[in-house]
């Protein structure tokens, strides 16, 4: 989708990927809520936005045939496990209220970069057809 004269749609289009990355990080975790010893895992987003914004994350490839883009690429990003609270019987670090209330918030900031993004194509619409459409 980036094609190279707007570099925010790539940043965008990497925004979105990433929240549906934690989307099922998050879906995992509570999956696994009752796994004995199991580790919920967390996007480091708050770092990754950061380098996809300013376009400094890092270009990541698996194939040497695939062509960079620019904005970055957070292809690869980095998870934390949590560890389990104190009194967790089993090892499980799995919070159901939190995992759910991430899942709340990263669907609110999904559909809101995501609207973003349709107005932000709408403006390149207009603008490519002189005002026209």
């Amino acid at each position: 989708m980036d094609t190279g004269f707007d570099p925010m749609v790539g940043r965008l289009r990497t925004v979105l990927d990433l929240r549906q990355l934690q989307h099922s990080v998050t879906a995992a975790n509570l999956a696994n809520a009752n796994t004995p010893g199991f580790k919920a895992k967390v996007v480091e987003f708050d770092q990754l936005l950061e380098q996809v914004m300013s376009g400094s994350a890092p270009l990541q490839t698996s194939d040497a045939r695939h062509v960079a883009v620019s904005g970055g690429s957070a292809a690869h990003p980095q998870f934390t496990e949590l560890e389990a609270a104190p009194w967790s019987v089993d090892g499980n670090s799995v919070l159901a209220e939190r995992e759910s209330a991430r899942l709340n918030a990263n669907a609110l900031m999904y559909e809101a970069v995501s609207r973003g993004l349709d107005r932000h194509l709408q403006l390149l619409k207009f603008a490519v057809s002189d005002g026209r459409g």
